[in-house]
């Protein structure tokens, strides 16, 4: 029996035309073979299984072919099935990650200087090419600044920014694209066909979606899945039961859920996928790029041709982005990747998953904009669809009707200790030696809606300068109100922010709300006329 050699290694392309998703690149290799321009170096970028060792030995082959075909390499001739079969002498391959010390490119050095046996290239493939170290890059750039004209250096790497710049100016670079789902599920239907595989276009299309642009994730995942289905037709289903995702309907109910604050429907939810062995690692890493494309959908008008989903996924993304806010899913996306990160070194994924949830359904107790901005989208949504109401009571009968629209300003908490603070401020400010006077008795006192007093600076540099003497100031303050206030020192930008998120714009506070309306907003309240 023969062994078995995975897909990816298997469908591993041998020509041009079945290099996916790259065609700029392959354009452009095919004219310079054709034109007999070719480069010296090349510099082949991109994330995993994008194609980049693929090319390079493509090219390999094809600059040696002895009958070569439009830019493409004919695979027929000694030179060709010799580099098919692992067994050229002119394209020698290099693992950097392993080989990566400057003895290890000094016999590269040696070697490149005898020309070819056979062929007109010598043809070094050096891959992961970022991890040389810092003495390997400056023995590799004599050779790659003077090369013998029978040599080509390709450099394949998923990190170019490691790449010294001396290095990156002596090649032709190349960025492999990520390749698209629609593009991948495609090629799949082809080799499945090939396999005999049966399969469902929806579960190729998830199993190209699972593979995030790369082409061997996707082969070793549809791999995967026929190896444990062998024999049965390959659905949607059986791949989410493989790969421990979920289904998208799950991730819409989900968003649903919070934002209806519904803990119970929540913690079943997390259930029922713990139960069908869901893995909440990749659920969590699901959701995000679901938050993602909510994102994009509310932000862009022809979100469809960015996100990678289908027509139906599209529409129902377009009808949730119409009832949560751009501000809750910034929110979300924001404690779901902190999640996704607590998450690696977790060893009970489940539990930090549940405890994120019910903390996104109990009042926001965070103080950052991004959490309080997402509470008062949510309130305001809840206003437009008419969930508060106000009871009003006139005698024995009563009636229900939607509360109308406010007009008076919110009231701003002022503490005894602030006021008093005020009439002291000028005999706390010459206390202190020039120049710093000068920046305290500028600076104002303010006080927003709890007992906190804030020391506004006219400009950030003040406010720095003030944030550094405030224990001065705090100890100023305790001897002469005889009580110890909380203080915290803003720039007159900084707290010109905080003041319109709790109190809204000059214009939205003509539509504020009063103790009364508040109470009348709260279901069950009665007021009498």
């Amino acid at each position: 029996m023969s062994s078995y050699q995975a897909l990816y290694r298997k469908f591993r392309p041998q020509t041009f035309e079945y290099v996916i998703g790259q065609e700029h690149i392959v354009k452009t290799l095919k004219n310079q073979i054709k034109s007999g321009r070719v480069s010296h170096a090349y510099l082949f970028c991109g994330t995993r299984g994008t194609g980049k060792t693929s090319t390079a030995k493509i090219f390999a082959k094809a600059i040696n072919c002895l009958n070569p075909v439009d830019g493409e390499p004919c695979n027929e001739c000694e030179l060709c099935l010799a580099a098919n079969e692992g067994r050229s002498v002119n394209v020698i391959e290099i693992d950097a990650a392993s080989n990566n010390g400057v003895d290890n490119i000094r016999e590269i050095r040696e070697e490149v200087k005898y020309p070819p046996a056979e062929g007109k290239y010598k043809v070094y493939i050096i891959d992961e090419v970022h991890m040389l170290s810092p003495g390997a890059y400056n023995a590799l750039l004599k050779t790659l600044e003077e090369p013998p004209k029978h040599v080509i250096f390709i450099l394949a790497t998923t990190d170019p920014q490691k790449i010294p710049a001396t290095i990156l100016s002596r090649c032709q670079r190349f960025d492999f694209r990520r390749i698209g789902a629609a593009e991948i599920a495609e090629t799949l239907k082809g080799y499945a066909a090939q396999e005999g595989i049966e399969a469902d276009d929806e579960a190729l299309y998830l199993v190209a979606r699972l593979g995030d642009g790369s082409m061997r994730d996707s082969l070793s995942i549809l791999d995967q899945c026929t190896a444990f289905y062998y024999g049965e037709r390959l659905t949607k289903d059986k791949v989410l039961e493989i790969v421990g995702s979920v289904d998208d309907s799950v991730l819409f109910e989900m968003t649903d859920k919070i934002a209806e604050r519904d803990a119970d429907a929540l913690m079943n939810t997390v259930d029922e996928l713990m139960k069908k062995g869901r893995d909440a690692g990749q659920f969590t890493a699901d959701y995000i790029t679901h938050l993602r494309n909510l994102m994009i959908t509310s932000s862009v008008s022809d979100a469809e041709k960015i996100l990678n989903v289908s027509s139906e996924s599209a529409k129902a993304l377009k009808e949730q982005a119409g009832r949560i806010s751009k501000e809750e899913i910034s929110r979300l996306i924001k404690v779901f990747s902190e999640l996704s990160a607590d998450m690696k070194y977790a060893s009970n994924k489940r539990v930090l998953l549940e405890v994120c949830l019910i903390k996104l359904c109990t009042p926001v107790t965070e103080a950052d904009y991004t959490a309080v901005a997402a509470k008062l989208a949510s309130i305001e949504r809840a206003l437009k669809s008419g969930k508060y109401t106000k009871t009003v009571v006139s005698g024995a009968q009563a009636e229900t009707e939607p509360a109308p629209k406010p007009k008076k300003t919110v009231r701003k908490a002022e503490t005894e200790d602030y006021k008093k603070a005020l009439e002291i401020w000028k005999e706390v400010a010459s206390g202190f030696a020039p120049p710093n006077d000068i920046i305290v008795k500028k600076a104002e006192l303010k006080q927003l809606d709890g007992d906190k007093i804030f020391v506004v600076a006219d400009n950030t540099i003040n406010s720095r300068i003030l944030s550094e003497k405030l224990n001065d100031i705090k100890a100023a303050l305790i001897e002469k109100l005889g009580a110890e206030p909380e203080l915290e020192v803003l720039s007159k930008n900084e707290y010109k922010k905080r003041y319109e998120m709790i109190f809204g714009s000059p214009e939205e506070q003509e539509s504020s709300f009063d103790e009364e309306d508040w109470a009348g907003l709260i279901p069950g309240i009665e007021i009498e006329p």
